[in-house]
Protein backbone atom coordinates (compact mmCIF):
# COMPACT_ATOMS: atom_id res chain seq x y z
CA UNK A 1 0.00 0.00 0.00
CA UNK A 2 1.15 3.42 -1.29
CA UNK A 3 2.22 6.61 1.26
CA UNK A 4 -0.70 8.17 -0.09
CA UNK A 5 -3.27 5.59 -0.23
CA UNK A 6 -2.75 5.03 3.27
CA UNK A 7 -3.14 8.58 4.32
CA UNK A 8 -6.19 8.33 2.57
CA UNK A 9 -7.67 5.86 5.15
CA UNK A 10 -6.62 7.56 7.85
CA UNK A 11 -8.46 10.49 6.51
CA UNK A 12 -11.70 8.43 5.82
CA UNK A 13 -11.18 6.43 9.21
CA UNK A 14 -11.15 10.19 11.01
CA UNK A 15 -14.37 11.42 8.85
CA UNK A 16 -16.44 8.05 9.57
CA UNK A 17 -15.13 8.74 13.26
CA UNK A 18 -15.95 12.27 13.27
CA UNK A 19 -19.73 11.89 11.64
CA UNK A 20 -22.21 12.27 14.89
CA UNK A 21 -24.42 9.12 15.26
CA UNK A 22 -28.12 9.35 16.33
CA UNK A 23 -28.91 6.68 18.78
CA UNK A 24 -31.93 4.72 18.83
CA UNK A 25 -33.47 4.06 22.54
CA UNK A 26 -34.44 0.83 21.74
CA UNK A 27 -30.88 -0.15 20.32
CA UNK A 28 -28.35 2.46 22.40
CA UNK A 29 -30.14 2.74 25.93
CA UNK A 30 -31.94 0.50 28.49
CA UNK A 31 -34.70 1.68 31.05
CA UNK A 32 -32.98 1.19 34.79
CA UNK A 33 -35.26 2.12 37.10
CA UNK A 34 -38.56 3.09 37.91
CA UNK A 35 -41.23 0.21 37.34
CA UNK A 36 -42.83 1.38 33.95
CA UNK A 37 -42.36 4.94 34.45
CA UNK A 38 -40.58 4.73 31.67
CA UNK A 39 -41.50 4.55 28.26
CA UNK A 40 -39.83 4.07 24.81
CA UNK A 41 -41.73 6.29 21.90
CA UNK A 42 -42.01 6.64 18.04
CA UNK A 43 -40.41 3.40 17.29
CA UNK A 44 -36.96 4.42 19.60
CA UNK A 45 -36.61 7.75 18.55
CA UNK A 46 -37.73 9.14 21.34
CA UNK A 47 -38.02 8.03 25.45
CA UNK A 48 -40.13 9.81 28.69
CA UNK A 49 -39.86 9.38 31.94
CA UNK A 50 -42.30 10.17 34.92
CA UNK A 51 -42.32 10.68 38.68
CA UNK A 52 -45.51 10.22 41.14
CA UNK A 53 -45.23 10.15 44.79
CA UNK A 54 -43.90 6.55 44.82
CA UNK A 55 -40.92 6.92 42.31
CA UNK A 56 -39.32 8.71 39.54
CA UNK A 57 -37.21 6.43 36.58
CA UNK A 58 -34.22 6.86 34.30
CA UNK A 59 -32.16 5.25 31.48
CA UNK A 60 -28.84 4.85 30.64
CA UNK A 61 -26.72 4.22 27.28
CA UNK A 62 -25.60 0.77 26.78
CA UNK A 63 -22.05 1.70 26.37
CA UNK A 64 -19.49 3.55 27.71
CA UNK A 65 -17.35 6.35 26.12
CA UNK A 66 -14.28 8.27 26.47
CA UNK A 67 -14.15 11.71 25.28
CA UNK A 68 -17.05 12.41 22.75
CA UNK A 69 -19.78 15.01 22.09
CA UNK A 70 -23.09 14.35 23.22
CA UNK A 71 -26.70 16.13 22.35
CA UNK A 72 -30.12 15.50 23.54
CA UNK A 73 -33.21 17.20 22.89
CA UNK A 74 -35.33 17.58 25.90
CA UNK A 75 -38.69 19.08 26.82
CA UNK A 76 -39.22 19.57 30.57
CA UNK A 77 -41.74 19.25 33.47
CA UNK A 78 -44.34 21.97 32.41
CA UNK A 79 -46.20 23.70 35.08
CA UNK A 80 -45.72 23.31 38.70
CA UNK A 81 -42.71 21.90 38.61
CA UNK A 82 -41.47 22.92 42.22
CA UNK A 83 -38.85 19.72 43.87
CA UNK A 84 -38.53 17.74 40.42
CA UNK A 85 -35.13 17.43 39.27
CA UNK A 86 -34.80 15.88 35.54
CA UNK A 87 -31.19 15.50 35.05
CA UNK A 88 -28.51 14.62 32.03
CA UNK A 89 -25.53 13.53 32.98
CA UNK A 90 -22.40 11.50 32.16
CA UNK A 91 -20.58 9.10 34.55
CA UNK A 92 -18.42 6.57 35.52
CA UNK A 93 -18.43 3.98 38.54
CA UNK A 94 -16.81 3.05 41.52
CA UNK A 95 -14.95 4.93 43.92
CA UNK A 96 -13.23 8.05 42.91
CA UNK A 97 -16.08 8.07 40.01
CA UNK A 98 -15.69 11.20 36.90
CA UNK A 99 -19.07 12.74 36.16
CA UNK A 100 -20.50 15.78 34.22
CA UNK A 101 -23.68 17.12 35.37
CA UNK A 102 -27.03 18.74 33.63
CA UNK A 103 -29.55 18.97 36.18
CA UNK A 104 -32.74 20.66 35.83
CA UNK A 105 -34.58 21.93 39.07
CA UNK A 106 -37.96 22.95 38.67
CA UNK A 107 -39.65 25.76 40.34
CA UNK A 108 -43.42 26.50 40.61
CA UNK A 109 -45.82 27.41 37.83
CA UNK A 110 -44.60 30.70 35.86
CA UNK A 111 -41.02 30.82 37.44
CA UNK A 112 -37.93 29.97 35.16
CA UNK A 113 -36.54 26.59 35.51
CA UNK A 114 -32.65 26.95 37.30
CA UNK A 115 -29.89 24.80 34.91
CA UNK A 116 -27.12 23.37 37.55
CA UNK A 117 -23.86 22.00 36.12
CA UNK A 118 -20.89 20.20 38.12
CA UNK A 119 -17.81 18.71 37.23
CA UNK A 120 -16.44 15.81 39.09
CA UNK A 121 -13.23 13.97 38.70
CA UNK A 122 -11.79 11.13 40.71
CA UNK A 123 -15.04 11.93 43.41
CA UNK A 124 -14.63 15.23 43.94
CA UNK A 125 -17.00 17.83 43.15
CA UNK A 126 -17.83 20.95 44.16
CA UNK A 127 -17.54 23.03 41.04
CA UNK A 128 -21.17 24.13 40.46
CA UNK A 129 -22.47 26.45 38.26
CA UNK A 130 -25.89 27.35 37.64
CA UNK A 131 -28.54 29.74 35.25
CA UNK A 132 -31.56 30.55 34.53
CA UNK A 133 -32.61 29.99 30.83
CA UNK A 134 -33.64 32.52 28.60
CA UNK A 135 -36.59 30.75 27.61
CA UNK A 136 -39.58 28.25 28.19
CA UNK A 137 -37.65 24.67 28.36
CA UNK A 138 -41.16 22.85 28.59
CA UNK A 139 -42.77 24.43 25.55
CA UNK A 140 -40.89 23.00 23.09
CA UNK A 141 -37.80 20.48 22.58
CA UNK A 142 -34.53 21.96 23.35
CA UNK A 143 -30.79 20.75 22.79
CA UNK A 144 -28.55 20.32 25.34
CA UNK A 145 -25.10 19.37 24.76
CA UNK A 146 -22.30 18.60 26.51
CA UNK A 147 -18.54 18.32 24.58
CA UNK A 148 -15.72 16.48 26.85
CA UNK A 149 -12.78 16.14 25.35
CA UNK A 150 -8.91 16.29 26.76
CA UNK A 151 -8.31 19.61 26.74
CA UNK A 152 -11.67 21.16 28.22
CA UNK A 153 -15.54 20.35 28.88
CA UNK A 154 -18.09 22.60 27.38
CA UNK A 155 -21.91 22.88 28.08
CA UNK A 156 -24.04 24.30 25.50
CA UNK A 157 -27.92 25.03 25.22
CA UNK A 158 -29.04 25.50 21.71
CA UNK A 159 -25.40 25.13 20.63
CA UNK A 160 -24.85 28.16 22.91
CA UNK A 161 -22.04 28.01 25.23
CA UNK A 162 -23.02 28.95 28.57
CA UNK A 163 -19.97 26.97 30.36
CA UNK A 164 -16.43 26.20 29.67
CA UNK A 165 -14.11 24.10 32.13
CA UNK A 166 -10.99 23.74 31.05
CA UNK A 167 -7.94 21.00 31.64
CA UNK A 168 -5.83 22.51 34.56
CA UNK A 169 -4.41 19.19 35.77
CA UNK A 170 -0.77 20.29 35.24
CA UNK A 171 -1.77 22.78 38.19
CA UNK A 172 -2.96 20.60 40.34
CA UNK A 173 -6.52 20.79 39.36
CA UNK A 174 -8.36 17.14 38.61
CA UNK A 175 -9.57 16.44 35.40
CA UNK A 176 -12.23 13.04 33.83
CA UNK A 177 -8.93 11.84 31.27
CA UNK A 178 -8.94 8.03 31.85
CA UNK A 179 -12.32 6.88 33.22
CA UNK A 180 -15.08 6.20 30.24
CA UNK A 181 -19.14 7.57 31.13
CA UNK A 182 -22.16 6.23 30.44
CA UNK A 183 -24.49 8.75 29.65
CA UNK A 184 -27.46 8.75 32.07
CA UNK A 185 -31.13 10.41 32.24
CA UNK A 186 -33.41 10.97 35.27
CA UNK A 187 -36.73 12.55 36.62
CA UNK A 188 -36.80 12.43 40.61
CA UNK A 189 -37.80 13.87 43.62
CA UNK A 190 -35.32 16.34 45.39
CA UNK A 191 -37.51 18.72 47.00
CA UNK A 192 -35.71 18.77 50.17
CA UNK A 193 -33.22 21.67 48.09
CA UNK A 194 -34.46 21.91 44.54
CA UNK A 195 -36.51 24.54 44.52
CA UNK A 196 -35.58 27.54 46.65
CA UNK A 197 -33.33 25.65 48.94
CA UNK A 198 -36.62 23.11 49.93
CA UNK A 199 -38.48 25.71 50.87
CA UNK A 200 -40.78 24.58 48.12
CA UNK A 201 -41.90 21.34 48.14
CA UNK A 202 -43.43 19.00 45.63
CA UNK A 203 -47.10 19.06 44.89
CA UNK A 204 -48.38 15.68 44.51
CA UNK A 205 -51.75 16.42 43.43
CA UNK A 206 -50.15 17.84 39.78
CA UNK A 207 -48.33 13.91 39.33
CA UNK A 208 -47.65 12.28 37.21
CA UNK A 209 -44.69 14.70 36.47
CA UNK A 210 -43.33 13.79 32.51
CA UNK A 211 -40.27 14.61 31.20
CA UNK A 212 -39.26 13.86 27.47
CA UNK A 213 -36.57 13.32 25.98
CA UNK A 214 -35.26 12.89 21.78
CA UNK A 215 -32.69 13.19 19.41
CA UNK A 216 -29.69 11.72 21.27
CA UNK A 217 -26.61 12.04 19.45
CA UNK A 218 -22.89 11.49 19.87
CA UNK A 219 -20.08 12.57 18.40
CA UNK A 220 -16.13 10.98 18.83
CA UNK A 221 -13.79 13.06 20.20
CA UNK A 222 -11.15 10.70 18.89
CA UNK A 223 -7.91 12.16 18.29
CA UNK A 224 -7.99 13.14 15.13
CA UNK A 225 -11.38 14.37 15.02
CA UNK A 226 -12.36 17.75 14.97
CA UNK A 227 -13.98 17.41 18.28
CA UNK A 228 -10.70 15.93 19.91
CA UNK A 229 -9.64 20.15 20.02
CA UNK A 230 -13.39 21.95 19.89
CA UNK A 231 -12.74 25.26 21.39
CA UNK A 232 -14.75 28.34 21.27
CA UNK A 233 -14.06 30.51 18.60
CA UNK A 234 -15.05 34.27 19.16
CA UNK A 235 -18.85 34.25 18.53
CA UNK A 236 -18.59 31.59 20.54
CA UNK A 237 -17.05 33.80 23.65
CA UNK A 238 -19.19 36.34 23.07
CA UNK A 239 -22.34 33.81 23.37
CA UNK A 240 -20.96 32.63 26.85
CA UNK A 241 -19.95 36.20 28.35
CA UNK A 242 -23.49 37.19 27.53
CA UNK A 243 -24.77 33.94 29.02
CA UNK A 244 -22.64 34.17 32.13
CA UNK A 245 -23.52 38.03 32.99
CA UNK A 246 -27.01 37.92 32.01
CA UNK A 247 -28.29 34.39 33.40
CA UNK A 248 -25.70 33.02 36.08
CA UNK A 249 -27.12 32.70 39.33
CA UNK A 250 -24.70 30.91 41.34
CA UNK A 251 -20.82 30.13 40.29
CA UNK A 252 -18.59 28.56 42.88
CA UNK A 253 -15.57 30.42 42.26
CA UNK A 254 -17.80 33.85 43.88
CA UNK A 255 -18.50 32.13 47.11
CA UNK A 256 -16.24 33.43 49.11
CA UNK A 257 -18.90 31.69 52.08
CA UNK A 258 -18.58 28.12 51.13
CA UNK A 259 -14.61 28.41 50.25
CA UNK A 260 -12.68 30.94 53.43
CA UNK A 261 -9.98 30.02 52.08
CA UNK A 262 -10.07 30.57 48.43
CA UNK A 263 -11.99 28.66 45.54
CA UNK A 264 -9.34 26.18 43.32
CA UNK A 265 -7.00 27.24 40.76
CA UNK A 266 -8.98 27.37 37.70
CA UNK A 267 -10.89 30.44 39.16
CA UNK A 268 -8.32 32.44 38.79
CA UNK A 269 -7.35 31.56 35.00
CA UNK A 270 -9.26 32.42 31.85
CA UNK A 271 -12.79 30.96 31.70
CA UNK A 272 -12.83 30.29 27.65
Amino acid sequence: MGTWELSLLVLLACLVAAAPSTANFIRDAEITWGDGRAKIVDGGRGLSLSLDQFSGSGFQSKNEYLFGRFDMQLKLVPGNSAGTVTTFFLSSQGEGHDEIDFEFLGNSTGEPYTVHTNVYAQGKGDKEQQFKLWFDPTAAFHTYSIVWNPQRIIFLVDNSPIRVFNNHKASGVQFPTSQPMRVYCSLWNADDWATQGGRVKTDWAKAPFVANYRNFKIESCAAGTPCASHELDSNGRNRLRWVQQKHMVYNYCADATRFPLGTSIECKRSRF
